[in-house]
Parts: structure tokens; sequence; C-alpha cells
């Protein structure tokens, strides 16, 4: 017997997968758990189609993060932090500041997107990644320099 996997079977295959498996298999557990349908000619038809709908889905989401892409990787990124001696920074930059510079700017990113390895903690300029899509990347320019101290304004 023939079945297409509606969703994700451990050891068997993934959604829209058309497998073979016994026929007790995928009429008593399969087909009434919801994981799969019988590989019948209107449901490889439905399935077809179905793929057809998820590809440009796919397609337009994948154009999105692109574009998106190309606007942050133009974006200048300052970042003013108070610092100590020998430019050593009080704390660190985190996702969540980035998090936050992107939102102020209007993008609505989540910081687990924000593939930063460890928190900057020094001056300088830096180029973070952010995961906007499986297949797009884009790369913030972050600039962390001193801001000025209550000192140098007296």
């Amino acid at each position: 017997m023939k079945v297409i996997l509606i969703e994700n079977v451990p050891a068997l295959g993934k959604a829209g997968d058309i497998v073979p498996v016994a026929p007790g298999y995928g009429r008593n557990y399969l087909i009434p758990k919801n994981l799969a349908l019988e590989a019948t000619p209107v449901n490889l038809q439905l399935l077809e189609r179905q793929k057809l709908l998820f590809l440009q889905k796919a397609g337009q989401e994948k154009t999105r993060a692109q574009e998106l892409a190309t606007q942050i990787d133009s974006l200048p990124c300052l970042l003013p932090r108070p610092v100590g001696e020998s430019d050593k920074l009080f704390g660190s930059v985190t996702t969540m500041d980035l998090q936050k510079f992107l939102n102020e700017k209007g993008f609505s990113i989540d910081r687990r997107k924000i593939l930063l390895g460890t928190p900057i903690k020094s001056l300088g300029s830096f180029s973070v990644p952010i995961r906007l899509h499986p297949e797009v990347t884009a790369q913030l320019k972050v600039e962390v320099v001193a801001a000025p101290s209550a000192k140098e304004k007296v």
C-alpha cells in the first residue's frame, strides 16, 4: 500500500513524501491518526496542487527576505556605549540591543535570528549576521563608539 505523508513521521519520511507501507500500518495507524492519506489518483492531484502553492509561497517569502536583507545591509548601526579605562565597555552589546535598534528603525526581527556568537565587549566595527530565511542571511554593520562621558561635558 502506498500513502502520502501529511506530517513528518520518524523513520518513514517527511510531509509530502509518497512511501510504501504495510497495509495494516497504513489503515490502522497512519490514516486514523491523520499522519497520511492513501495514495489514490485524487489525493495525488491534491498533493501536486499543494506542492505548487507551497513552492509559490516559499518563493514569495524568499523574495521578501532578500529585499529585507538589502535594506539591513545598507543600514548603518551606530551604538554609543560608556567606556572605562583602555576603551573597555561597561557591559556589552547583546542581541537584545541589536533587536531594539532594528525595531526603532522599523524592522520587526526576532532576536533569535540575530546570530551574535558572543556579546560585543569592545569598541570597533563588527559585522553581525541575521538569518532572515534559511537561504538568506543579512549582514548588519555595527559600529560601537564611546559615548561622551559626564566629565567631558564639564
